[in-house]
């Protein structure tokens, strides 16, 4: 069995569960999972955690990412996106200098209302399922934050030579102007939403165009491989090199090697105290990487009423 973490390549088309599927016909193991769901018709950096990484898989779904958006100004549809039903046309020709404006006001923090067609649950079902079923339930806005939005242009587009579906000719065979941007957000940001709260804004509407991931978990998209390309390696035996071991993400947090006499009560994945480390003034305010004859056993955090570092997350 393989452990450890492949950064893929998602291709439109498919979903992330899609690329987990394949992946377990081509490396012959059940026990891989990805890092952070895409849409359809999103592309770009899927982290995927393989054998004993699919520990991590919880842990990596909470990172920042960065997104390189195309949204196409004057359209709200019932998916938020391009791939949905025309709901609403609206106003386009708004300043170019207007549309840059209200899109950096977003920089920051904000309530976002996450979008019908998701997987969160209400009620024990998947928003989708409501949507799919012509209903509509009330949702939470959730807390994000918008680190920055960078490389905005604006252009026009003819929606009638742009492939979108006759819906959006039918609607208005018309030029509209679509904003493509750079976008450094927070865990549970919708691009999608962003969008249509910027249409919003700016008095019109908004829908996602096109979606690609650039980076996730420090996993950058000139790195990432796609599936096909996974399959002729695997097929030689030459996969290995791009399999990345599980504390390779893990960087952010201290690492703490575990002394030889207090190694039972770590493999054990007992609670530590500080004097069972190599080295002292282990960090306290954050998760630290606890290891054992070069090995990575488990992170560990530090609690202050016991005065013991406690297990967070055990891997072997």
């Amino acid at each position: 069995m393989i452990d450890g973490i492949l950064n893929v390549y998602k291709e439109q088309g498919y979903t992330s569960f899609d690329v987990v599927a394949k992946l377990r016909g081509i490396l012959k193991q059940k026990k891989i999972g990805h890092t952070g769901t895409l849409d359809p018709m999103a592309e770009g950096v899927l982290p995927v955690c393989l054998g004993k990484a699919t520990k991590l898989s919880g842990m990596l779904t909470e990172s920042d990412k960065q997104y390189e958006a195309v949204m196409l100004l004057g359209y709200d549809t019932d998916t938020e996106d391009v791939t949905g039903r025309v709901l609403s046309v609206g106003a386009s020709d708004i300043s170019n200098e207007d549309i840059k404006s209200v899109i950096e006001s977003f920089v920051g923090e904000y309530e976002q209302l996450p979008p019908m067609y998701s997987a969160i649950k209400v009620g024990g079902k998947k928003l989708y399922e409501y949507a799919r079923a012509g209903e509509s339930v009330e949702r939470t806005p959730r807390h994000v934050e918008i680190y920055s939005i960078d490389d905005i242009s604006v252009y026009e587009l003819d929606v009638s030579e742009a492939g979108l579906g006759s819906e959006f000719v039918i609607a208005n065979g018309g030029t509209y102007k679509c904003i493509s941007m750079m976008v450094h957000c927070s865990k549970g940001t919708y691009i999608r939403s962003l969008c249509r709260d910027i249409g919003k804004s700016l008095g019109s509407f908004g829908t996602l165009m096109a979606l690609k991931r650039k980076e996730a978990h420090g996993n950058k998209i000139e790195d990432a491989i796609k599936l096909d390309e996974i399959k002729a390696l695997y097929d030689k035996g030459e996969l290995e090199g791009y399999i990345m071991p599980m504390d390779s993400l893990l960087q952010e947090y201290e690492r703490a090697d575990i002394r030889e006499e207090f190694k039972n009560s770590l493999l054990n994945g007992n609670k530590l105290l500080d004097t069972y480390f190599e080295k002292a003034d282990i960090d306290r305010e954050h998760a630290v990487r606890v290891y054992y004859d070069g090995n990575l056993y488990g992170l560990y955090q530090y609690e202050k009423k016991i005065g013991m570092f406690k297990p967070v997350k055990m891997f072997l």
